[in-house]
């Protein structure tokens, strides 16, 4: 029913996404079909699943080769018709003509408003016209003038300045590419005020460009004393709950039977592992990228050891490539880990292996189940399974790798959805996780906790990068699409029926 649940869902989306799409001509279906063949895959395995279909690993992988090459096929075509449209709004500036329809007119982003503006000749070195509100201006005058010199005709005509928060936001026209753009402003901004202020290229509110000028002052906050101890008292709690886990997963209770120690720290050290992976890919993204993030704050549990970390940045990041980069190494360490000590467990896996459980157990997650019954066969129609401990741990890792891969927030999922698809996107799978986990809270209590950690923590998106308008490119939105795929293979189940059918269970 979930399954079935979610590919109405995601028919919905791609169905609104086209009639959304069809007013912006050949550009817009291109993007379209992007969209479709991001979830192809998804709807492709899980319709299958649905119907009763059991599709090997062979086949997932071909899958997601023929989408990546689709793709990359259709992102290079779609990036021409860019071209080309360009080519076409520069020729129709210089020729003083307007852009030859009213669907170009809205494909270019030019303001129908400012039409003189747009025909402008690029040859001209046309002074823009920022018009100020009279609201109160909290950048003192000077700094003001120097900030609305610094845009010119040939990267974003500025022609309406509007008061926002300790800075103020420059509406108006983007002329050139946006990287380009955004290099020559910033660079000409650090020129005339030095680095008391810091520019930002976002969407506004009517999906057109707008330049943001704040303050460095409202940059990120580095970490406290006060923070650094609750992240150390976290990490300490996390260790003690990964040790009490591995014991309950033995059949008894650490904090009852201290002696016992040294025999949960295999399992537990398999946990931290995981943990740790996940830690040290971001912070090497991070060091990469010359971008500061905070310490990790783990959150405990009982039942799988922790949840993850939750982190936060202490700069600003550059543009939305950054952002995945950093959001993507993370779990991508964690989880190519997981999976290997999870398949490993699976190939050692043979009667008389330390852990025995029950076949229907495999039903709980649609990857595990799969692999399970790859390398497993008919051993998962007895009523028991024996499996080597590793098994355990990397599905316990593959867990924890997949919560903190969900599409909502401040989550690295979040972070990886917000640098491919924007924010509109990104709110709304923040909205769509968070009801889905209130729904999966009337079955799951772990569910439950964390779409309150979700909604008290981590709801918010991330701020702007510098550079908002430049998307990652088709390799880094392939690999997102790869990510968020094998999320959620790992946390939705396979249902009993369809478990009977494919053999998992008695």
């Amino acid at each position: 029913m979930v399954t079935v649940l979610i590919l109405l869902i995601a028919l919905g989306v791609l169905g609104w996404g086209f009639y959304r799409a069809r007013p912006f001509g050949k550009l817009g279906i291109l993007a379209w079909l992007q969209s479709v063949v991001l979830m192809a895959p998804w709807l492709v395995f899980f319709g299958l699943f649905a119907a009763g279909i059991y599709l090997n690993l062979a086949g997932v992988l071909l899958l997601l080769v023929v989408s990546i090459g689709l793709y990359i096929f259709l992102g290079g075509r779609l990036r021409e018709a860019g071209q080309d449209l360009a080519a076409l709004k520069k020729f129709s500036a210089v020729t003083d003509a307007p852009p030859s329809s009213e669907e170009d007119l809205a494909t270019t982003g030019a303001n129908p408003d400012n039409a003189e503006a747009d025909a402008a000749p690029v040859e001209k070195k046309v002074e823009p016209v920022a018009a100020v509100r009279e609201d109160a201006m909290a950048i003192p005058a000077d700094d003001l003038k120097a900030i609305q010199g610094i845009f010119g005709s040939d990267t974003f005509f500025a022609t309406e300045t509007i008061p926002y928060q300790n800075g103020a936001i420059f509406k108006g026209n983007l002329r050139g590419e946006v990287e380009s753009s955004y290099s020559h402003l910033s660079a000409v901004l650090k020129e005339r005020v030095s680095d008391r202020y810091r520019l930002f290229f976002v969407e506004g509110p009517d999906g057109k460009p707008v330049v943001v000028i704040l303050p460095s002052t409202n940059d990120p906050k580095p970490t406290t004393l006060v923070q650094w101890n609750i992240a150390l008292i976290l990490l300490l709690a996390t260790i003690a709950t990964s040790l009490e886990t591995a014991g309950l997963l033995l059949g008894f209770d650490l904090s009852m039977e201290l002696g016992r120690v040294r025999e949960v720290l295999p399992i537990a050290s398999g946990i931290l592992i995981v943990l740790a992976a996940n830690e040290i890919g971001r912070r090497i993204s991070a060091r990469y990228h010359q971008a500061r993030i905070s310490p990790p704050y783990f959150i405990p549990t009982w039942q799988i050891g922790s949840f993850g970390a939750l982190t936060r940045f202490e700069s600003n990041l550059p543009n939305r490539s950054v952002l995945f980069d950093i959001a993507f190494v993370g779990p991508a360490a964690a989880g190519i880990i997981s999976l290997g000590m999870l398949i490993i467990g699976l190939l050692l896996s043979h009667q008389g292996s330390q852990f025995q459980i029950p076949a229907e157990f495999f039903q709980g997650s649609i990857l595990v189940g799969t692999l399970a019954r790859v390398v497993l066969g008919s051993a998962l129609q007895q009523p028991l399974v024996d499996i080597h401990p590793l098994t355990v741990i990397g599905w316990l890792g593959l867990v924890i790798t997949a919560i903190n891969l969900m599409p909502a927030g401040q989550l690295d999922g979040g972070r990886i959805v917000l640098s491919i698809y924007g924010r509109k996107v990104a709110r709304r799978t923040t909205i769509a996780t968070l009801i889905v986990l209130g729904l999966a809270s009337l079955v799951n209590p772990l569910a439950l906790y964390w779409a309150v950690v979700l909604l008290f923590l981590q709801r918010d998106l991330e701020r702007p990068s510098l550079n908002e308008l430049s998307e990652p490119d088709d390799a880094r939105a392939a690999l997102g699409l790869l990510v968020l795929f094998l999320m959620a293979a790992t946390l939705l189940p396979i249902t009993p029926s369809l478990a009977g059918r494919l053999g998992i269970g008695g």
